[in-house]
């Protein structure tokens, strides 16, 4: 399992067998991998983590004033403006709404589940629609120059 014991022991929760936390590149950093295929709508696992009043870089949005801060699993899940996961936020589940093969990161939107990000950022995500710069649901996405220079370095000079 990989959430420590004091999270409990439910079956659903994500299991060492099923998912791998890795380093994808150092502009996303760590995601979670898949270790086996999951079906369009399979539930893939139950969330867990500590309820806190404020976001914190690895929580997700549960209620207006309420973040689910979990720093063993769903805090790595990567963005993408086309993911192929959605967090139910009141179940607290990740479900698969694509199909995913094994060796896949699981991505979510951000703006789907949080009205303001921990940090907006320049997305690199590759979708065909991508949004750019990714901000929460209430926020006004700051312009793109204005998070380049943060998240991207142009220069070979070190």
């Amino acid at each position: 399992m990989i959430y420590p014991s004091e999270f409990g022991d439910d079956p659903m929760f994500p299991q060492t067998s099923d998912f791998n936390i890795e380093f994808k590149n150092h502009i996303a950093g760590q995601g979670v991998v898949c270790l086996r295929d999951f079906k369009q709508g399979t539930v893939m696992a139950h969330l867990a983590g500590v309820v806190v009043n404020s976001m914190r870089e690895h929580s997700f949005q549960i209620g207006k004033n309420k973040h689910l801060n979990d720093e063993y699993f769903t805090g790595f899940f990567l963005h993408s403006c086309d993911p192929n996961t959605a967090i139910n936020t009141k179940a607290h589940t990740a479900t698969a709404i694509k199909d995913i093969k094994i060796g896949d990161y699981i991505t979510i939107d951000y703006s789907a589940t949080e009205d303001y990000l921990f940090r907006q950022f320049k997305c690199n995500c590759g979708a065909k629609k991508c949004r750019g710069v990714i901000a929460g649901k209430k926020e006004i996405p700051r312009s793109f120059l204005s998070v380049t220079g943060y998240y991207e370095d142009d220069s070979d000079d070190y």
